[in-house]
């Protein structure tokens, strides 16, 4: 982890000097960028009101066997996300679903939850929390290790270019476990969802010399050489420390389905334009935003994106097909998200966070902080020690997890 600079305005100020000056005409640079997003959100935009459909459904059946069509890789490749159908058994996640009320229930975790903001969204339209700060029951541990979930994770991995610089930055072939909570959402509930943004990180993505160098071809003013795919220096960047850091790379976030979920239904939206940070990045160097801003973000919250800045972007916006349990949803570490309002929610809306975040130094040794977490029952490090269940009946042990599972946390 980095500490982050004690005058974050002066920070954001000599740097916006610095990368103005690197990148010479940022103005044309940003021109560049307008450009490309607005042919691609107009053509996604032509092509959803056509009646297509914009998020890619991959079957689980075909990562199994190697035999995704080469149109849908290529379609998950320019859209940045993916539906993955049938990644679980329905009647398994439906079972899930099942033991994790059972084991709230029998734990009383109604009667002891104290809800913790933890300011990641801050500045962010946000409704009603139903994240709970749950990650060791046992049907999380048993999707996290499952072979499934590790077949779908070496798939989405591969999309990334894992060899460049001349080095080797991570092993597309090899997972860790990077523990996440679960989301509960009942029906009739009213929700005002979350506005759009991107996670892992936000004034560290211009301020960080890592980031300068995950995103050296836009801050060099050739936007154009920009592939968001690129794995280099990534596993490299250390947030600065807070109380919403990510300290793992994530190739997708991504989430399991655990009840059937329509499009109108609170879902995730999202941005799929896995390119657009290149965007992002240069409007907030333009000479129409004061010195000490970018655009709006803030240390310790997610980055924000919105109508006022980011105009052009805002209409790909796009809501996530309707899935059931046992789907599994993923999007590019940098997309930028949003999850939809919804008034009486019809159903429930309930998932397990689990992204998938390959074998590299960096994520082995914070899977390994969590293998110790796991031990003791308490919370993870990059969240806010809550640690209900430590002393929580049901919750499984080291010696019930399969060898990938203890492997997957350094055990």
């Amino acid at each position: 982890m980095t500490t982050a600079p004690a005058d974050i305005s002066a920070a954001i100020r000599d740097t916006k000097t610095t990368l103005r000056a690197r990148i010479g005409d940022y103005a044309g640079a940003f021109a560049r960028a307008e450009e490309l997003m607005r042919a691609e959100v107009a053509d996604l935009v032509a092509r959803r009101d056509a009646g297509e459909e914009i998020w890619p459904v991959v079957q689980f059946s075909d990562v199994a066997a190697g035999t995704v069509p080469a149109e849908l890789v290529e379609a998950v490749r320019r859209r940045g996300c993916a539906i993955v159908k049938g990644t679980f058994p329905r009647e398994r996640a439906e079972a899930w679903d099942g033991e994790l009320v059972s084991y709230l229930d029998r734990n009383d975790f109604a009667g002891t939850y104290r809800y913790v903001d933890d300011g990641v969204f801050g500045g962010l339209a946000a409704g009603k929390p139903s994240i709970f700060p749950i990650y060791w029951s046992r049907p999380q541990m048993e999707a996290r290790e499952d072979g499934n979930m590790v077949a779908v994770r070496t798939f989405l991995n591969s999309f990334w270019k894992h060899e460049s610089e001349g080095r080797v930055w991570f092993d597309p072939t090899r997972d860790t476990a990077y523990p996440d909570r679960v989301r509960r959402r009942e029906p009739g509930s009213n929700s005002a969802g979350l506005s759009a943004h991107t996670d892992s990180g936000s004034v560290e993505r211009w301020l960080l010399p890592a980031y300068q160098n995950v995103f050296r071809h836009v801050f060099g003013g050739d936007v154009d050489a920009y592939d968001p795919w690129d794995g280099a220096y990534r596993t490299e960047v250390d947030e600065y420390e807070s109380t919403v850091m990510c300290s793992a790379f994530r190739t997708f976030q991504g989430w399991t389905a655990l009840s059937d979920m329509a499009p109108t239904e609170g879902v995730l939206h999202a941005v799929p334009i896995p390119g657009a940070m290149s965007y992002l990045l240069l409007r907030a160097l333009q000479d129409d935003v004061a010195d000490d801003d970018l655009c709006g973000a803030a240390n310790g919250q997610a980055l924000p994106v919105s109508e006022r800045w980011h105009p052009v972007l805002m209409p790909a916006l796009t809501p996530i097909p309707a899935v059931e349990p046992g789907d599994t949803v993923w999007w590019h570490g940098d997309m930028i998200h949003s999850v939809g309002a919804v008034q009486d929610q019809q159903g429930w809306g309930n998932v397990m966070y689990i992204p998938a975040s390959p074998w590299c130094e960096k994520n082995a040794a914070y899977a390994a902080g969590c293998g110790q977490a796991f031990l003791k029952g308490v919370s993870p490090s990059d969240f806010a020690a809550e640690d209900y269940e430590a002393t929580w009946a049901g919750r499984p042990a080291a010696d019930e997890l399969s060898d990938i599972g203890r492997a997957q946390l350094g055990l």
